[in-house]
């Protein structure tokens, strides 16, 4: 299966279980589970090839500019995350569907674990760096609304957000890091990344790039000091918990290390760093889980000291290190997941997660005491089980490594954590199974069914079959190191096996283990000892750094951002006026190269017109009607200073908006006070105007300037007067740019104008639903209104025009290829058509003869335009490439066929239900305000008129 169908099955599938939601529970988790298992099936078919040594690609070319291309490759540790992924996913997904409250939300559940699961997958299998940290920021997003699942929970909300903030803090570091060593390299796909160790570290950015990198991610897997944030998330659901915990989020920064050992690692930086970060890690981590009652608090930092662990082994910079973390994130992954999904087993039966009210359950819950007891014995590194293996692998490195010159520094702090681990692993076990049956748990104990503990059995057998038989695992584990060491080391001939004889890292492990057992027997004490002694919080600090940063923006921000657009406004101003006065004054310019031209009685008199308007507005906008007149005209003087300079196109698009615009904004008008109240100062209102006078002199002067000097680089205006034809098959230039090599930006562009629509329909709504309301519906006008409010010669005037609007607006829509016209201005001259109805017949009257949804026809609109962009792809074009090509129908003459004409009309369509639905939304309000409309299309009617309003009304 092709990587990109493995990478987008996640994301298509997330669309699936909240549509199923409704057909039940089990459709929710089945739709959810057959999608993770066709990824993983897809994954599988790529084995062979991986263990033959070879490397899977994918590649299509995105934005090869910016060096971002849709880029994926599979190695052996990309496999290997990958199918922990999917895998264990599976598992969580099954476990999922018994563990989840009838009243938790499956659909969205599984929606959101679908997200989070392919942006796992889109990370382990990215070859291009840019692409990885979309996907990695992706992790921060959809795994912030998996742990604030349970929005009822405060715990649950703030466990999201401070998980969002430190992982999203560690991604932005992780970005400079990334580009650091693209730029280094030259290229931003790992695969030549990975072959240029030399050359990034001997690069002076070396030691910026390794401590952003670093810092993303230590983030990402809770490394001191960013340890804190991961115990936060254990508000969320078990089986985010689960997942999060065991294969997916935390594992994310130790992927990225993994990933980049090849080139980072070998270094006295990284050496320290990553060592010593993973050391105290391991350590802090250890050290808290003992002391916590919680069953998820305590799991959660055992997993905190678990990733240290991982990490000081790669930070080792040795090849057996190397190893030796491999095979602990493989045995990790699969005693945690169970060790997880056992304390909600506990917490679902039981109705509580606090050791001290637990106890005896191994008579109560057998099933569930024999997979726990397991998975902790194994976490605890106790002989034929997995955990033992990697924890004597990591001793043994540990006995080895030297830091700061101290030899028995790392094996020390080593010992030492696995004595704690040990220590709570114990405690796990003897305070929540072992004792006498209590009579006073919360719930009823018992086992559940095979839904909830089938799951965790299943890795359980692997945490046994593992630590048996290790050498099953031997040739995988092998192999993904190799893809970790890279060129850079050869793989260790050491060999997984229960017994290497008597050798320190067997000390070492008696040492942790007995030292644990002792521990654990000596808890209460220690315990009220912990109580007792005063430790900073790190959820305290992070809460006051928080805090902290928040007031000082408050108080930065708030007297410089006070709401005051004028104030902007004339800060912005002020700014770029000085600015380029200051360019204009000291810097250097060429002679002018044109001369001017001699302007004509018409340009001096549509001059004199325009100042004239503009001029009035300035004295005149308090009164609102007078101003919308003279914005006008002001509109109208530019749509012939278009024509003058031989723009049609822009011309017909600038007097279409104008009549609408005006048309639109005297609806809005109506509902407004004719005059505007005086708000400002004198002094305000002079500031403003030598801002304004300044600001305008400053534009004419650039004008001025650039219109008589030839541009310093070639303009673009010859390479579309080259290719309009031969590249977008149309002779008029402006379409072809809009339809073709700017299509993007008029993309956009509806869909902007197409939002600001639904946004002036859900304001109405708004005002409807409101108080505003019946102030509508008693406001009298302010003026007298005029009898006949459909005008019988405007009735019929634009009853017979409207079929030659419409002939008009299609006429424009065809041509506009090839002549002035296009989909933006038949639109709009169609929406005028429709516009004349409204005013002259009434709204009532026009909208049951036109029964289109306004809503449709943008979503039509936009959607049509999208889609033929995405057209393109289907041909190995880039989004909105157009084609086109001449056809003969007989007895027609030869015409032409383009792709743009789609797109054309999705502009159209949105023009138009755009422009209706601003209108219509006007409209309901004036109907509001007004009271009953009736239905007669034409004026006054004394005969109809002089009948009793109940016979006028019942007619």
């Amino acid at each position: 299966m092709s990587l990109f169908l493995i990478v987008a099955l996640p994301f298509l599938g997330a669309m699936l279980p909240g549509l199923m939601n409704s057909a039940g529970r089990q459709a929710c988790a089945g739709v959810t589970f057959t999608v993770t298992l066709l990824a993983l099936i897809g994954l599988l078919t790529n084995l062979p090839a991986v263990l033959a040594g070879e490397i899977v690609t994918a590649r299509v070319s995105w934005m090869p500019g910016l060096g971002l291309d849709v880029t994926f490759w599979l190695d052996g540790l990309g496999f290997f995350f990958a199918a922990l992924i999917l895998g264990i996913g599976l598992l969580i997904i099954a476990y999922a569907r018994h563990y989840l409250a009838r009243e938790d939300h499956m659909g969205e559940f599984f929606t959101y674990l679908l997200l989070f699961q392919g942006a796992m997958v889109g990370i382990v299998l990215s070859d291009n760096v840019l692409l990885l940290l979309i996907f990695w920021e992706l992790t921060s997003l959809s795994s912030f609304l998996l742990i604030g699942y349970w929005k009822h929970l405060p715990e649950g909300r703030q466990g999201a957000r401070m998980a969002l903030a430190v992982t999203g803090m560690g991604g932005l570091a992780m970005i400079g890091g990334m580009l650091i060593l693209g730029q280094i390299v030259g290229s931003y796909d790992l695969s030549v990344i990975l072959q240029n160790r030399d050359a990034i570290q001997a690069s002076p950015l070396y030691h910026p790039a390794l401590v952003l990198i670093l810092l993303g991610c230590f983030t990402k897997s809770a490394q001191f000091p960013f340890h804190f944030w991961l115990p936060h998330a254990m508000a969320a659901p078990t089986p985010v918990s689960a997942y999060l915990h065991s294969a997916t989020m935390v594992k994310a920064g130790i992927f990225l290390l993994a990933r980049l050992w090849p080139v980072l690692s070998g270094t006295p930086e990284w050496f320290v760093l990553v060592t010593g970060a993973g050391l105290i890690t391991m350590v802090l981590g250890a050290t808290i889980a003992l002391f916590k009652h919680d069953l998820k608090a305590l799991l959660a930092f055992s997993t905190v000291s678990h990733l240290g662990l991982i990490t000081m082994l790669l930070g080792t910079g040795t090849a057996f290190g190397a190893m030796a973390a491999v095979f602990h994130i493989l045995n990790h992954a699969t005693f945690k997941a169970a060790l997880f999904m056992s304390a909600g087993i506990i917490d679902h039966g039981v109705h509580t997660r606090d050791i001290r009210r637990l106890g005896g359950l191994r008579r109560l819950m057998p099933v569930t005491f024999v997979i726990a007891t397991l998975a902790a014995l194994s976490m605890a590194g106790i002989p034929f089980l997995n955990g033992f293996l990697s924890k004597e692998m990591m001793l043994e490195e540990a006995a080895h490594t030297t830091l700061f010159d101290l030899p028995w520094l790392v094996p020390a702090l080593a010992v030492l954590g696995s004595l704690f681990s040990a220590a709570y692993c114990f405690r796990f076990v003897g305070h929540v199974f072992f004792g006498p049956v209590r009579d006073d748990y919360p719930g009823h104990p018992h086992d559940p069914g095979p839904g909830l503990w089938g799951p965790p059995a299943l890795l359980v057998v692997l945490v046994v079959l593992i630590g048996v038989m290790p050498f099953l695992a031997e040739p995988f584990v092998k192999l993904v190191t190799a893809a970790v060491l890279g060129p850079a080391a050869a793989v260790p001939e050491a060999h997984l096996a229960i017994w290497h004889g008597v050798t320190p890292a067997l000390y070492m492990s008696i040492v942790a283990v007995g030292g644990g057992f002792l521990a654990f027997a000596a808890h209460g004490p220690a315990q009220r000892l912990w109580d007792r002694t005063p430790r900073p919080e790190a959820k305290t600090l992070f809460d006051g750094v928080i805090a902290g940063i928040v007031g000082l923006a408050r108080r930065t921000v708030a007297p410089l951002h006070d709401g005051a657009f004028s104030r902007y406004a004339a800060i912005f101003a002020v700014t770029v006026v000085a600015v380029g006065a200051h360019a204009g004054l000291t810097g250097a310019s060429a002679a002018p190269s044109r001369a001017m031209q001699t302007p004509g009685v018409v340009q001096i008199a549509g001059w004199a017109m325009l100042v004239a308007a503009a001029g009035a507005l300035v004295f005149l906008h308090r009164n609102r009607l007078l101003s919308l007149i003279l914005i006008g005209i002001v509109g109208l003087m530019v749509t012939a200073g278009f024509v003058l300079f031989s723009a049609p196109d822009l011309a017909m698009t600038q007097l279409t908006v104008e009549v609408v615009t005006i048309i639109l904004l005297l609806l809005a008008l109506n509902f407004l006070p004719n005059r505007t109240p005086i708000e400002s100062s004198a002094f305000r209102r002079a500031r403003d105007g030598i801002i304004a006078v300044a600001g305008g002199l400053a534009t004419m002067a650039l004008s001025w300037h650039y219109l008589l000097r030839d541009t310093v680089a070639p303009s673009i205006s010859e390479f579309h007067l080259a290719n309009s034809y031969k590249g977008g098959g149309g002779t008029n230039v402006v379409n072809v740019i809009l339809v073709d090599f700017r299509g993007f930006d008029t993309y956009g562009e509806i869909i902007v104008l197409s939002i600001a629509a639904l946004l002036i329909f859900a304001l109405t709504e708004a005002l409807l639903a409101g108080p505003v309301r019946a102030r509508l519906l008693n406001r009298l006008p302010d003026q007298p209104r005029a009898g006949g409010t459909h005008p019988m010669l405007m009735v019929i005037v634009t009853r017979v025009i409207m079929p030659v609007v419409m002939l008009v607006g299609f006429f424009v829509f065809l041509r506009g290829h090839n002549e002035p016209g296009g989909g933006f201005i038949a639109g709009l001259i169609v929406s005028i058509g429709f516009v004349m109805q409204y005013m002259a017949s009434g709204f009532a009257w026009t909208s049951a003869r036109l029964k289109y949804p306004y809503h449709g026809v943008i979503g039509a609109g936009v959607l049509t335009a999208g889609l033929t962009g995405i057209g393109s792809w289907f041909f190995g074009a880039p989004f909105l490439t157009s084609a086109f090509t001449y056809v003969r129908i007989p007895p027609f003459d030869e015409f032409e066929l383009a792709t743009a004409a789609l797109f054309d009309l999705g502009v159209f369509l949105a023009v138009v239900g755009a422009v209706m639905l601003s209108l219509e939304s006007f409209s309901r309000l004036a109907r509001r305000q007004h009271g009953p409309e009736d239905d007669y299309p034409m004026g006054i009617d004394p005969s109809r008129d002089d009948l009793p309003r109940t016979t006028e009304i019942g007619a």
